[in-house]
């Protein structure tokens, strides 16, 4: 049994919602997929912060319409399952190793805000560290000349102290 008007209308309205804070939308066809698998993959993607729906294709048009994610209404063709995450590799990335390891979910296109992505781009950006590996990597670099500092810093009483241990060494033997 579909649905009637006025809950049409609020399953665009929460789409809509999801779509406004949303930093990615990935779409992949699952025609085939066993509801053990479909499970696992809702549970994978809830522990990464993604949000998981399947919708008729014309009520996803209908939320992206009026929004940066408009360009992707031209992928909206199939069986189709919709990835929402504000973070774009978070998403991709799950469901790229989702997509590896079960055949029957095809990666066919994604969007960042005024960009469509083809399932070959959703790969590649589900290849990218993710934000924390980002930020890590970033926060190294920034720490790395002043780590360099305090060490220089440091030797020159190391080596003030390890000269008069060698003078000390020197007078004893002498004497």
């Amino acid at each position: 049994m579909g649905l009637n008007r006025t809950e049409k209308a609020a399953v665009v309205d929460e789409i809509g919602a999801k779509v406004a804070s949303a930093g990615v939308i990935v779409v992949a066809e699952y025609r085939g997929l066993g509801v053990g698998a479909f499970t696992a993959l809702r549970k994978q993607a809830r522990s990464q912060g993604v949000h998981l729906r399947v919708l008729k294709n014309t009520l996803a048009r209908r939320a992206v319409a009026g929004t940066p994610f408009e360009p992707l209404s031209a992928h909206l063709v199939g069986p189709l399952l919709y990835g929402i995450s504000a973070d774009p590799v978070a998403c991709a990335k799950v469901l790229n190793d989702f997509a590896k390891g079960n055949d029957k979910l095809v990666l066919k296109a994604g969007a960042m805000p005024n960009f469509v992505m083809d399932a070959a781009a959703v790969k590649a950006l589900a290849s990218l560290p993710s934000r924390e590996e980002l930020l890590a990597k970033l926060l190294g670099t920034m720490q790395a000349p002043i780590a360099t500092f305090v060490r220089t810093l440091n030797e020159v009483p190391g080596r003030f102290v390890r000269t008069l241990a060698a003078i000390e060494k020197q007078k004893t033997e002498a004497a």
